[in-house]
Parts: C-alpha cells; sequence; structure tokens
C-alpha cells in the first residue's frame, strides 16, 4: 500500500517565519525519526517529504506504507505541534486539512466493471497487475479521524466481490424432500379468494385485508406453529416495537445492504397546534396533502419500519452478559409486522409489503444452537408432513444475512455448520415441479458470531454464536390453500382438528 497526501495544519496565529522557522525544520525531522516512526517496522514509518510554513499554517508533503498511513501521520503532527511550540511560542494547532491524498493499494480480485464511491475524486482500476488508486480533495479532519479511509479501501474490494457475486446466481444444495405428493387442485389461491370474499386488496400495494375465514386460518397457522414448534421446545415470548432506529440497523448491516427495501418514518417538527394551521386548512379546502407543505413539518427520518424482527431483539442485549444457566437463550416475537418494500416483485399474500412472522431467535453455544437446528427441523417436519401434509423440500442457500447486509462472504457460504437452510414447497398453479419456481415458505439459519459481536454480547466463557428461523403465516398458508385447496373437507385430518370450524363471515349485497 502507497499513500500520498498533501495538507496543512492550521494554526491559532500567523508566526514570524524568521523566529520560527529553524525551529520548524528541527520538528519535521524529529517528527520523521519518531514520531512518525512509532509502531511501524524498521525504516517503514511514515515521512514528510517537502513542507512550507506561510501565514497561520504549515503545509506538509506526507508519504508511507500500510504501517503509519499519511492521514494518521498528519493526525500525530497536529497533536504534537502544539506540544513542541505551545510553551514557547503560544502556538497552537487548530485543525487539519488533506488538499490532495492519493492512495494506491492491492485488489483481492479483478474488477469486471467501474464503479463509483462517495466523497472518492478518482477511482483508478488497473486489473491486470490488481491495484486500485484512489484519490481524494478537500478532506476534513473529522474524515481523516473517524476511519472513513479504512471502510472506504474495504468497500472497493466488498464491491468487486459483488461483481463477480452477482454473476453466479443464488448457492442452493437439496439436502432433503418430502416426495411427490397428489394435490386438490391447481389454482392460484390468492385469486380464489378474491372471489369468495375471504381477501380484499389493501388501501395500499403490497397490503392485504384479511376477512374472517382468512384471519382464522392465519391464526391456526400461528398455533401451530406455536403449540407444536416454539413453545415444546421452551422459546420464551417477547413484544418490541414496530419503528427500529437507524443505529440498529447500522449494528446489523441492514442500512448499507437493503435501504432500498425499507418503509422509513418521520417525526413531527412540532405538535403546536398554530404550526400545521395552514396545513390542516388546505386539506380542508382542497381535500388534498399539501406535499410541499408537509416536508417542511416532518423531520428526516431517523428510523424505519420493522423489516426483520430479530434486530431489536439482539438490540435488547447490547452489551449484556448472559449468564451461562440462562443458554441458549430463545426468545420470539410475533407483535411487529415485517415491511418491505417489494416494488415489481408483489404476488398474492405470498410477496408482499407488509407480511406477520413469528420470529424466533436463538443465542448460545456453537454446540447448543447446532442441535437446536437439529431439533427445530424435526418439529418443522412434523409440521409439514403430519398436520400440512406438504409437498416440500429443504436446500442449504445463500445466507439471508449477507445478502440483507450486502456483504459477500465465500467463507460464509461454504461453512455448513453456519448458514441457511430454505424451506420449499411446490405450488401446482406455477407448472410443473420441474420447471417451476418452488415458493420458499421457511428458512432456518445459525448466523455465527457475526451479530452477537455487533450488540457485545457476551457469556461468562466461550463463544457465542446466535441465529433465527422466522415462520411467515403468509407463506405458509400461501403454500397450504395452493396444494390443498380452499374447501375445508378436502383438508387433511390434523389440519381440520387445529381448525375446528371456519367463521362464517358476512353477506355483502
Amino acid at each position: 500500500m502507497k499513500f500520498e497526501l498533501t495538507g496543512k495544519i492550521l494554526l491559532n496565529k500567523s508566526p514570524e517565519p524568521t523566529v520560527i522557522q529553524g525551529d520548524i525544520d528541527i520538528f519535521i525531522k524529529e517528527a520523521n525519526e519518531s514520531i512518525l516512526t512509532k509502531g511501524a517496522p524498521a525504516n517503514q514509518g511514515a515521512k514528510i517529504t517537502d513542507y512550507l510554513l506561510k501565514d497561520d499554517y504549515l503545509q506538509v508533503t506526507i508519504s508511507s506504507g500500510q504501517y503509519v498511513r499519511a492521514h494518521d501521520a498528519l493526525l500525530r503532527l497536529k497533536k504534537n505541534l502544539g506540544i513542541k511550540f505551545g510553551k514557547k511560542y503560544k502556538l497552537g494547532a487548530r485543525a487539519i486539512v488533506a488538499d490532495k491524498y492519493v492512495i494506491e493499494f492491492p485488489l483481492t480480485k479483478k474488477p469486471l466493471e467501474e464503479f463509483k464511491i462517495p466523497f472518492v475524486k478518482e477511482i483508478r482500476l488497473d486489473g491486470e497487475n490488481l491495484l486500485c488508486t484512489l484519490t481524494f480533495e478537500d478532506l476534513t479532519e473529522e474524515f481523516l479521524r473517524e476511519n472513513y479511509i479504512d471502510r472506504i479501501i474495504r468497500l472497493v474490494n466488498q464491491k468487486i466481490a459483488a461483481q463477480y457475486y452477482a454473476g453466479k446466481g443464488e448457492q442452493w444444495e437439496e439436502l432433503w424432500s418430502s416426495g411427490a405428493r397428489e394435490h386438490a387442485w391447481a389454482k392460484d389461491p390468492t385469486e380464489e379468494m378474491v372471489k369468495i370474499g375471504w381477501l380484499k386488496q389493501g388501501p395500499t400495494k403490497g397490503k392485504w385485508f384479511y376477512h374472517p375465514q382468512l384471519t382464522a386460518i392465519l391464526r391456526t397457522m400461528e398455533n401451530i406453529a406455536l403449540e407444536e414448534i416454539l413453545l415444546p421446545l421452551n422459546f420464551q415470548e417477547i413484544m418490541q416495537s414496530h419503528l427500529v432506529p437507524f443505529d440498529i440497523w447500522l449494528r446489523t448491516g441492514h442500512l448499507e445492504g437493503t435501504p432500498n427495501e425499507f418503509y422509513y418514518v418521520s417525526e413531527p417538527r412540532s405538535r403546536d397546534v398554530s404550526v400545521w394551521e395552514e396545513f390542516k386548512d388546505y386539506i380542508n379546502i382542497t381535500r388534498q396533502v399539501p406535499e410541499d407543505q408537509l416536508k417542511e413539518l416532518i423531520t428526516v427520518p431517523r428510523m424505519g419500519i420493522c423489516y426483520a424482527q430479530c434486530p431489536g431483539m439482539y438490540w435488547a442485549f447490547q452489551g449484556k452478559v448472559l449468564a451461562e444457566d440462562s443458554l441458549p437463550l430463545l426468545i420470539f416475537d410475533r407483535t411487529a409486522n415485517s415491511n418491505r418494500y417489494e416494488s415489481g416483485g408483489r404476488h398474492g399474500i405470498e410477496r408482499v409489503d407488509e407480511f406477520h412472522r413469528l420470529e424466533p431467535i436463538y443465542i448460545g453455544t456453537p454446540e447448543q444452537l447446532l442441535e437446536l437446528r437439529d431439533a427445530l427441523i424435526e418439529k418443522y417436519k412434523h409440521v409439514f408432513n403430519d398436520i400440512l401434509e406438504l409437498e416440500w423440500r429443504m436446500a442449504w442457500v445463500t445466507p439471508w444475512y449477507m445478502e440483507q447486509a450486502g456483504q459477500i462472504s465465500e467463507d460464509d457460504e461454504n461453512d455448513k455448520t453456519k448458514g441457511t437452510i430454505d424451506f420449499e414447497a411446490y405450488l401446482p398453479y406455477k407448472g410443473s415441479r420441474e420447471d417451476s419456481e418452488w415458493l420458499e415458505y421457511q428458512n432456518l439459519s445459525i448466523i455465527g458470531d457475526k451479530f452477537i459481536k455487533a450488540f457485545n454480547i457476551k457469556t461468562q466463557h466461550g463463544e457465542l454464536w446466535s441465529g433465527c428461523s422466522g415462520i411467515g403465516l403468509e407463506r405458509w398458508t400461501a403454500v397450504f390453500f395452493a396444494q390443498k385447496g380452499l374447501e375445508p373437507q378436502k383438508w387433511p385430518t390434523a389440519f381440520k382438528e387445529c381448525v375446528k370450524e371456519l367463521p362464517k363471515g358476512y353477506r355483502i349485497l
């Protein structure tokens, strides 16, 4: 790695060059021999190659390798200048700026195409020699101090890795299959439920209104998940908010991975009625919402509606030490509806913007979680084989937490102790088993220590891992109806016993 920086140390006053220049020369010489080499192997520290005292700033050019990076060297100079000249000349450093900063570093892979990165003036990618050169201009002290440079270097290689990942398709390896079953029909259940009055398209896109009959089925699915899976495995229920502040998503990686899929939330700038008077009067007169006025009355979003329930549950244990006798920690939430902006990908009740889930998370030792994964799989098999009698399969797939956080890791993909298992079901109305897309209606993940480290969760001894297994009620229901139809007499006996009796609903004239 090579770093070349030209910048300034801004002084608290303009010293007289004829008085101070000799001491400046000594200061630079000593810096090259001491403070700019500290922590680096011999002859591999940073070095000031040129400098100029002018007016109220000291301009410097610094070259370095990977050990004492040029921007770190500039920060060291600022600190030590005050120590060196404060007492004798009453001279101190106000701030630093980097007028130009050029960084060259190795690439992990050859780039497939060019890209842009914020703050970077120019990116030069040398694919043949696997080198990248970044040029920055007019960087502030905050930018240099807050480690943005290292994050940008990492981001370059992440973007290149993503180019390869995008081209190879999703990882998929079948683990188990129920085998083929006979099905009641081959119709799209969403369309049929709309026709018979069980379902109505919601007032906004990607949402639905569930009438009593379908609501009863969704609640039945929820009860099955509770009684057959979560409670027997000793999961405990918690409740949490639907709103997630950005700092939580920053820790999990969602905010950098899927910001295009969030529903964002703003707060009123004021609750003062008089501030909103004109807005209300406009609506009263026009029966329309004055959007330009509204923008001035609300804050920039600092939170969003729940995208997945697990981030908030990890936050609840941030910085905590879990007692060993409480491991594995087993909790679940069913209060926070998940909301995702699906854009053109919506279809029926199985691919929506708002959906209802039970989200269990588990935190424990690696051994405990691997044992729990086996237990969960057996419980799911019991429900899907014996109660719902589905045609389904399990597959090892690209971990969802890599996709949602926008982070690509071949190690994670290939590690069969961690990762994601998808449960996929055949939808007869989509076409043949061989040619149609099966629906992922359930998953089960062991995430390792990714979120444990992000939220600084610890135990008394040893390593902690975590995982989750979101249970989507709409997905379960969509799969069941796609295979079993809407006529209760054709449903499996075990499921009918769970439903007991459907509500009568109501007649609409």
